[in-house]
C-alpha cells in the first residue's frame, strides 16, 4: 500500500510540474502559395514567372525586387506585387509577411519560394534549376 501511495504522489508531482511548464514561444507561420493563377499577373504567357510580394514600407523588399528584376527576359516574367497597389493579390494568396518571392511555371505551379530577401545567387540558382528541370 505504501508503494502504491508513493507512485500516486510521484505521478501527481510530475503532472503538476508538467502543467507549470511555460508554453513554447510563438512560432511565425507565413504561408507561401503553392499555385498561382497566371492570369492574375503580367505576362501570363511567359514560360516562367517570378513574383515578389512586397510592401512600400519594407526595406528588404527593395533588395528582393531589384534582384528579381535582373531575371526579366523573354522566358522569365518578373513582377513586383506591392501590398498597397495590389492588396487583392496579397489577400487572395494569403501573403502575411513580405518579402515573399515565388518562382512559378507556365501552369502557375510554384517551383521555388523564399520568405525574406533571397540572396541573388540563391534566387538565380532556383530559377536556373527550375528551367533546367525536366517537366
Amino acid at each position: 500500500m505504501l508503494a502504491v501511495a508513493g507512485v500516486v504522489v510521484a505521478a501527481l508531482v510530475a503532472w503538476v510540474l508538467q502543467r507549470r511548464r511555460p508554453a513554447p514561444p510563438t512560432q511565425g507561420r507565413w504561408p507561401v502559395p503553392t499555385q498561382l493563377d497566371r492570369a492574375d499577373f503580367d505576362r501570363p504567357d511567359a514560360p516562367w514567372f517570378v513574383a515578389v510580394f512586397s510592401s512600400a514600407s519594407c526595406e528588404s523588399c527593395e533588395k528582393a525586387v531589384s534582384q528579381a528584376k535582373v531575371l526579366e527576359s523573354a522566358e522569365v516574367a518578373v513582377q513586383e506585387v506591392e501590398a498597397g497597389a495590389r492588396r487583392d493579390l496579397h489577400d487572395r494568396y494569403f501573403i502575411e509577411a513580405v518579402p515573399v518571392t515565388v518562382v512559378a511555371d507556365a501552369d502557375g505551379v510554384v517551383r521555388a519560394s523564399f520568405v525574406g530577401p533571397p540572396s541573388a545567387a540563391d534566387l538565380w540558382a532556383a530559377v536556373a534549376e527550375c528551367r533546367d528541370a525536366p517537366s
